[in-house]
């Protein structure tokens, strides 16, 4: 779609998987193939690898890296052995992630995260765009010289307006996550400007994560959606996030049928398409689609994927 970069996130159990999920995503037209990292799940790096032989255009996006478990230059190691199999198409997003998954899954104190991530991002952005860094702040160090630039997109994570306002400043782009579309234009959208204008820079774009079904079936989306996206309001960031962006259910733990109304779109082909074009009013520059998977409908996702392509054909 003209003004709105389409991408989708790929979901598999397994790697091979993963990499059929990619392929098909390409020959469906669409532009980004995102994966996640959650705990010891497949390496997206790992995976983009292998789909780089097999695919020929299609970008790579990662929402998000971790950056806590693994140093900035092991991160790069990653990245440059993407680069290099398909040059220009990596979007590298990271971020702090949360205290429960960091302290609870690696043993790792969650300290200062914001300011993590702003060394973070400093170090990656000399590596990668200049080819060399020499680096010492107060919770990184990195000195090291690759063989020279490379194309990749730097990106980054964030919830609430300090975490925008860091991807204004220093990322190529803010990656949101289950933040409704209202919250993303009147909170993220100013942040980042915030940012840019303070770096003397041009506001990077805003990657929206809108969950999707081509589904009519009410019911049967909503018992998808929970099953999905349901434990986010009891993560303290995101039930955070969806107080100040209405919502005081959250604060209990409750992803409620009024929230899945602001997250999740549905319905018809049409529909989706109807509502799918509607994102750039938001301040929006970059869909990243998660496809909600209802039990009893096994032709949602290749329906839904038929139409992200026809939106990014348009």
């Amino acid at each position: 779609m003209q003004g709105l970069t389409v991408g989708v996130h790929i979901l598999s159990g397994h790697a091979k998987g993963l990499v059929d999920g990619i392929v098909a995503a390409e020959a469906a037209g669409i532009e980004v193939a995102w994966m996640t990292s959650g705990g010891v799940a497949a390496d997206p790096l790992a995976v983009f690898s292998a789909a780089a032989m097999k695919t020929e255009r299609i970008q790579f996006g990662t929402c998000i890296l971790p950056t806590f478990p693994r140093h900035p230059l092991a991160m790069v190691q990653g990245a440059v052995t993407v680069d290099s199999l398909a040059p220009g198409r990596l979007r590298l997003g990271i971020g702090p992630s949360h205290k429960p998954s960091v302290e609870g899954t690696y043993g790792i104190p969650f300290v200062r995260p914001l300011e993590h991530l702003r060394e973070y991002l400093t170090i990656l952005r000399a590596i990668l765009g200049e080819g060399s860094v020499q680096f010492s702040g107060k919770r990184l160090t990195a000195n090291a010289r690759i063989a020279g630039p490379t194309g990749v997109t730097l990106m980054a994570s964030a919830l609430r307006p300090n975490g925008f306002k860091v991807c204004g400043e220093l990322a190529d782009g803010a990656i949101s996550w289950v933040c409704p579309l209202p919250y993303l234009r009147e909170v993220a959208v100013p942040a980042i400007a915030e940012g840019a204008a303070k770096a003397n820079r041009p506001a990077p774009p805003l990657v929206a994560h809108v969950p999707v079904a081509v589904c009519e079936d009410r019911d049967a989306v909503y018992e998808a959606a929970r099953k999905q996206i349901g434990f986010y309001p009891r993560v303290p960031f995101y039930s955070q996030m969806f107080q100040d962006a209405g919502f005081p259910e959250a604060k209990d733990g409750e992803l409620s049928d009024r929230m899945i109304d602001s997250l999740v779109i549905w319905g018809s082909e049409a529909e989706v398409l109807g509502r799918l074009r509607e994102v750039p009013s938001f301040g929006v520059r970059e869909l990243l689609a998660m496809p909600i998977l209802p039990a009893t409908d096994r032709e949602s996702l290749p329906r839904t994927l038929a139409a992200l392509g026809t939106l990014a054909a348009e």
